[in-house]
């Protein structure tokens, strides 16, 4: 069995999770990391010493071609430029979500990899888990007949939207991208994927409603650990964060820090952004949302994304001519409306990984690869193109208060 050979542009967290993926079952080699912050970089380097390091992914582009392809996973506004380079050198692409945060800059990373004529995947991870296996074979076995509408809920989590989208490196429309296109289009993605259709038009309401200056509570800190009230705030920074030490799994606090004793996490949280008061820092992306689609053929669905819930799995309800589903991320209760029957189906869902959808993404894109098939994978780059429309649509309707047709 060949290896695949892969290049890690951006050793982030993402980056090296798919990475640590690939090489589970042998398939996969390291051949090369281009990431500018060193520790990163050689963090990666320990585990793979047979990989070559750069600093910076344009180092990397000048040499000759060292992988078969490359996984793109930089913050989201620098995408464009490395996905379109590698595309031109012949590399395969694996590129995370979103493509780009401009419009235009997702049709040119498309028309790039069509060009060079390069197997091109998103990490649209949604796709490939069990349970959207299990509920994709219900839909196409026909048992609810033709879907008419759809409920899908994304609850964020009152914590993780605190640390990504009002601390972290996401809180800012300037500085990352809107947060529809950064959060959800995997499941604008996902929506289009259970139709089968393409959405036509699309409205949508929202805004940041809670995490403002004006909210901070009286007597609070513009830091958490010399609050007076952090007792009584679900966001104290001390009461998300903390809890996760010792835990074998290193996010989030390996965001924070490098450091991840209790000492190393008490200094982030003193001197860096997480420790800061959810109403002191300089978010503007929404804290709330919801997006209305209608599809090609009629039928239409709502969807919404909330801070303001637990983090759990995402919820879904789809509504047919001759049945219904209720889904909750692990298991599907399906109702005939012909007998009135339910069953409920387990799909036994992996607890980590994306519920295992970053394992069947990175199963996928090896099996294309080593086939030099592309149909391994489920959306080709116009198909995930056509995910960020949505997003770009819907974030167009939010703002100006319109309906936008596609």
């Amino acid at each position: 069995m060949r290896q695949v050979g892969l290049a890690l542009v951006g050793a982030g967290d993402r980056g090296t999770r798919y990475i640590r993926h690939a090489m589970r079952d042998g398939r996969a080699k390291l051949a090369a990391v281009a990431e500018p912050d060193r520790r990163r970089r050689e963090d990666v380097l320990a585990g793979h010493p047979d990989a070559v390091g750069f600093d910076d992914w344009r180092t990397l582009a000048e040499r000759p071609r060292l992988a078969d392809a490359v996984v793109i996973a930089t913050l989201d506004a620098n995408h464009v430029e490395p996905a379109v380079r590698f595309a031109e050198l012949g590399y395969h692409i694996l590129l995370e979500k979103p493509m780009a945060i401009r419009l235009e800059d997702c049709q040119r990373i498309v028309e790039a990899a069509e060009k060079a004529g390069v197997i091109f995947a998103v990490c649209h991870v949604m796709r490939y888990t069990p349970y959207t296996r299990r509920l994709k074979a219900v839909l196409e076995s026909g048992r609810i007949g033709e879907i008419i509408s759809i409920e899908h809920l994304e609850p964020v989590g009152w914590w993780h939207h605190a640390h990504s989208y009002v601390r972290g490196n996401w809180r800012r429309t300037d500085q990352a991208t809107f947060m529809l296109l950064a959060k959800s289009c995997h499941d604008l993605d996902w929506l289009t994927y259970l139709t089968g259709r393409r959405v036509t038009r699309v409205s949508s309401f929202g805004g940041l409603k809670h995490f403002t200056a004006g909210n901070q509570p009286a007597g609070a800190a513009d830091r958490c650990l010399d609050c007076a009230v952090a007792d009584d705030c679900p966001y104290a920074a001390q009461r998300i964060y903390l809890p996760f030490l010792g835990s074998d799994d290193h996010w989030p606090l390996a965001v924070l820090t490098s450091d991840i004793t209790e000492e190393g996490v008490l200094r982030a949280l003193r001197e860096g952004p997480y420790g800061r008061c959810v109403y002191a820092c300089d978010n503007d992306v929404v804290d709330h949302q919801v997006v209305n689609l209608e599809f090609d053929g009629g039928a239409t669905a709502s969807f919404t994304m909330t801070a303001f819930s637990p983090k759990t799995p995402r919820k879904t309800r789809i509504f047919g001519t001759r049945g219904s589903i209720d889904g909750d991320g692990e298991l599907l209760t399906v109702t005939d409306f012909v007998t009135g029957a339910t069953e409920v189906i387990d799909t036994h869902p992996p607890k980590d990984g994306h519920s295992g959808g970053d394992q069947g993404l990175i199963t996928a894109f090896l099996d294309a690869l080593a086939g030099d098939d592309p149909a391994a994978i489920l959306s080709d780059a116009r198909e995930s193109l056509h995910s960020h429309e949505i997003a770009f649509a819907a974030e167009h309707a939010r703002l100006a208060g319109t309906v936008v047709t596609l």
